[in-house]
């Protein structure tokens, strides 16, 4: 892939990757819309009341109004830069490692030697960001078991890890399903349950006079690390971004405006502000990771959306799961002989899910998770990679006055300032509620 500039720019102009592109059953723009809305509205929506407690009303708007524009820049420099690498080695398609992989051996001859570091960084921030996510998962469902359990079989109540623990048979016997196309029943039930506990905690929301004279427009400055952590992680999707483009029809449709990323991204913004302000104002200071787990546990609705949540999370569950094992099977092959390798992915699959259960036994704290997820990987997959990636691709072209060397500075910059302050925060809140509990 080594080349000089001269050579890719005389490709850039001689191939059109759209061309070349051959999906078997290639999306519309309507449902490319759709699966980019469900990559980002999943159950990270039902944490931004959270945030809003967490920053206060006021600035919670104008932060997720700025975070959303951040977060869909981001995702517009890396298809745009994943284009530049399709010409510049004339494929079709990439996906998000190669992407960076081909982005640094195109750059600057002194960071082409870095082109493979730079593909397996990518590769295993992704592995690292749904390992997270299934973190959050396996902690989420338990909560809302154990909610449920205690109050209805009051003579059995156990802690959150044990259930953490019993989870792992069931999630190891879902996680078997090995191809996406038997996943998508159970997709679509898990998104008519998430539509169904979304509707239900609205009508709560709603149910009762609002009043918000005792809400802070903005929170304690100490705590904005954690509303900036909790809302980069429900409104990151970027890691199915790239499948969502390279399976669309019309992909020029998916950048411009208006465009398929300008309508997903508005909507999200819009809905996010919708429920972060109104839970906020409904359950103030008191609100929990997951507004579910503040319904009532005596009216039918709220007992409904508890189970639902954690039925639509399980039956996510193994979606996300896929991404993982994805990567990790493409390392596994060359190391596990040909008959093996069935015994190898069923002890792999496995052995991934008790390390999720692990962790979340560990540490079984849903708020401390859904931060870290959201201030250390998302942080790197959504915001550092994509600013880093531009600009070693358009080294040789970064505008007047090299502005788009600045731009991306400032978007590494504000990358590292959410990773590194919300680290801080949310291990300072694990150390604070690991004393109380020893008390």
């Amino acid at each position: 892939m080594d080349m000089d500039i001269n050579k890719k720019e005389l490709d850039a102009h001689a191939y059109n990757p759209f061309e070349h592109r051959h999906v078997k059953k290639p999306n519309s723009d309507i449902r490319s819309l759709a699966n980019l809305l469900k990559a980002s509205l999943g159950s990270g929506i039902l944490a931004i009341p959270l945030a809003f407690a967490n920053a206060g009303w006021g600035v919670a708007i104008v932060g997720t109004v700025i975070i959303a524009f951040i977060c869909g820049h981001c995702v517009h420099i890396f298809v745009n830069v994943s284009r530049v690498c399709c010409k510049a080695v004339r494929k079709p398609l990439l996906g998000y490692a190669e992407t960076c992989q081909v982005a640094f051996a195109i750059g600057p001859k002194r960071l082409r030697p870095l082109a493979k570091a730079a593909g397996l960084f990518a590769e295993f921030s992704l592995v690292f960001t749904y390992v997270g996510v299934c973190c959050i998962f396996t902690v989420l469902i338990a909560d809302s078991i154990k909610q449920l359990l205690d109050q209805y079989v009051p003579g059995y109540i156990l802690p959150v890890e044990y259930y953490c623990l019993i989870l792992l048979v069931p999630l190891c016997l879902m996680v078997q399903i090995r191809y996406l196309k038997w996943l998508a029943p159970i997709s679509l039930t898990a998104n008519l349950l998430l539509v169904a506990t979304f509707a239900i905690c609205i009508y709560y929301i709603f149910k009762d006079e609002i009043t918000i004279s005792d809400k802070q427009v903005v929170g304690y400055p100490a705590r904005f690390p954690a509303f900036l952590s909790t809302v980069i992680f429900a409104m990151e999707g970027i890691g199915v971004v790239m499948p969502v483009e390279n399976e669309m029809k019309k992909p020029e449709h998916f950048l411009g405006c208006p465009s398929v990323l300008v309508l997903a991204m508005s909507f999200i913004m819009l809905l996010y502000c919708i429920l972060g302000l109104f839970g906020y104002f409904r359950y103030g200071d008191a609100l929990r990771g997951s507004i579910t787990l503040n319904l009532p546990l005596d009216d039918w609705p709220a007992i409904c959306a508890k189970a639902f949540i954690a039925i639509s999370i399980f039956c996510t569950y193994p979606l996300h799961f896929y991404v993982v094992v994805d990567v990790l099977s493409r390392h596994l092959k060359s190391h596990i002989k040909k008959q093996n390798m069935n015994k190898a992915q069923i002890i792999m699959r496995i052995t991934i899910v008790c390390i999720c259960g692990g962790i979340g036994v560990a540490l079984p704290m849903l708020e401390e998770i859904i931060n870290i997820v959201g201030a250390l990987f998302y942080s790197i997959l959504g915001l550092i990679i994509p600013g880093v990636v531009e600009t070693v691709c358009r080294w040789e072209h970064l505008g007047k006055f090299n502005w788009i060397l600045w731009k991306n500075i400032l978007i590494v910059l504000f990358g590292l300032c959410s990773l590194i302050s919300g680290m801080m925060v949310t291990i300072s809140d694990i150390i604070v509620k690991l004393d109380q509990e020893t008390e």
